[in-house]
């Protein structure tokens, strides 16, 4: 059964295809993937890698956990089911004050202009 390791600390220069690499040292590397800012495209310095088998698993977390991996410390662990998270507001949001800089009513500071 395949089993999926956390990769964190990474390298910004770390891709797919290095973290591939690397983990194919402990086993038969089913995916690897460094996670990426949706806006930016760049790394966001951690990433997923699923091995064939829980021992696999094991041995690529005793090789690599608390090692150097282009250039960087990085820490490997099982990685762990995404939480649920409560939805997001998102979208543009309308503004009622019509666009003005000041109040234009009689609630003002007073102030003539």
């Amino acid at each position: 059964m395949a089993k999926k390791l956390y990769v964190g600390g990474l390298a910004w220069a770390t891709t797919d295809d290095s973290l591939r690499a690397a983990f194919s040292a402990a086993g038969n590397v089913e995916e690897a993937i460094v996670i990426k800012d949706r806006m930016s495209g760049r790394s966001k310095g951690f990433g997923f890698v699923t091995m064939s088998t829980d021992d696999e698993a094991a041995n690529a977390i005793s090789m690599f956990n608390d090692k150097e991996i282009d250039g960087r410390r990085v820490s490997v662990n099982e990685a762990r089911p995404m939480e649920p998270r409560a939805p997001r507001e998102g979208g543009f949001r309308r503004n009622n004050n019509n666009g003005g800089g000041y109040r234009n009513d009689d609630q003002g500071s007073g102030d003539t202009w």
